[in-house]
């Protein structure tokens, strides 16, 4: 058995499946994802939305299908930054947890196929309890603030946030184009 071949047609698969984006949707995307998060949410009648984590979803969608573990990092970086700004805490929590987000969503999408509606459900079910779970911590952490984690409410987010993620997934590959 030739390991170093095995290697080669593993990577030959990997790029395969990689997938190119237009500049467009790679800007519009994740802008249009971050003002629905923070102004929808002004008006009273919508204020749940914010619960639901748009450009997370988004940087789970890209670093999935990216295959590239820095563009996941620096597109949760640069989105929860963005968000951090405009949200009246404090400046880096987002940033951390979707950078750290986006480079295991990547790593996840380089090793495994996540074309399927039921993996996609899972990983954003399972990244929407990560991120949150690591916002907390760093909460208590960090800034040594007294928060509480309310599992159950977590977990039926998450669920909500998996199920706009795969119908959000499915929507954007449409407009994606196979290398």
């Amino acid at each position: 058995m030739d390991y170093a071949n095995e290697g080669l047609i593993a990577a030959e698969a990997r790029r395969a499946r990689r997938t190119q984006f237009s500049v467009w949707m790679l800007v519009l995307t994740p802008a249009l994802a971050l003002l629905i998060q923070v102004y929808l949410p002004l008006f009273q009648t919508l204020k749940y939305v914010s619960r639901i984590e748009l450009p997370l979803l988004v940087t789970i969608y890209f670093g999935l299908m990216r295959h590239s573990q820095i563009r996941g990092l620096t597109l949760g970086l640069l989105l929860g930054l963005a968000q951090d700004s405009f949200s009246r805490y404090y400046i880096g929590m987002y940033g951390i947890c979707k950078t750290m987000v986006g480079y295991l969503a990547a790593s996840i999408g380089m090793q495994f196929d996540v074309e399927s509606p039921v993996v996609r459900f899972l990983l954003c079910g399972v990244f929407y309890i990560f991120h949150q779970f690591l916002y907390w911590v760093l909460q208590r952490g960090l800034l040594d603030q007294p928060v509480v984690l309310d599992i159950l409410t977590e977990l039926m987010w998450a669920l909500i946030n998996a199920l706009i993620g795969t119908a959000l997934f499915h929507l954007l590959d449409r407009f994606r184009q196979r290398e």
